[in-house]
């Protein structure tokens, strides 16, 4: 591409966010970043990786502590010294850092992360949110996730609930509420490759004179 532009998808699990973010990062010819953000903040911190993993998994629990209690990012970053330098929290700040160091940087593609709040200000960035019925997410985790049906629909809805729960604790906002995004397309009805090229026409609409 001839200017810097970053694409933050937001996705449910099983609607093709993957598939979709890598189809965009093969024709644009930009990076596509998603668990790989955990490792480049392990990096940028000096945390070990795994306590970012764990982190991540402590919204798949429901828990009551985090429907109630928020810490929307502000960017802070604490300390090496600071007795919650490990926290959920900090570990979260770091991987936003993360985040705008790379849309600083260059063009790309960041899932998930709640990237479209981290990066905000910026006026680069194409926000996406994919969704689709329960059945199409249902069929598109059997290719990915080996489970007996009535368990497969329960990791599903787990995962979700999780991506909801971790988008509302450090934004304060609603996961769903589409008016924080540029485009949410319902990838069952257009399919991966339409909704690749709805994304890459919108961005020519919206930036003039980009070329790809």
């Amino acid at each position: 591409m001839n200017r810097k532009i970053v694409i933050a998808i937001s996705r449910e699990y099983g609607s093709g966010g993957k598939i979709i973010g890598e189809m965009l990062s093969e024709d644009l010819g930009i990076h596509y970043y998603d668990k790989e953000l955990m490792k480049l903040a392990s990096e940028e911190s000096g945390i070990n990786e795994a306590l970012f993993n764990k982190a991540d998994a402590k919204f798949t629990g429901y828990s009551l502590l985090n429907r109630i209690t928020r810490s929307v990012y502000k960017g802070e970053l604490l300390s090496p010294r600071d007795s919650d330098f490990t926290s959920k929290e900090n570990l979260f700040n770091y991987q936003a850092k993360v985040i705008r160091n790379l849309a600083d940087a260059d063009s790309c593609i960041i899932v998930g992360r709640c990237a479209d709040f981290v990066l905000k200000d910026y006026d680069n960035v194409v926000r996406v949110f994919l969704h689709a019925p329960e059945s199409f997410r249902l069929s598109q985790a059997a290719e990915r996730v080996s489970l007996p049906p009535e368990k497969l629909q329960r990791y599903v809805e787990k995962e979700n609930a999780a991506r909801a729960e971790y988008y509302r604790y450090y934004t304060g906002n609603d996961w769903y509420d589409v008016r924080h995004v540029d485009l949410s397309f319902d990838t069952s009805v257009y399919g991966f490759d339409k909704c690749a090229e709805f994304i890459k026409g919108y961005m020519k609409l919206r930036f003039e004179g980009l070329e790809f």
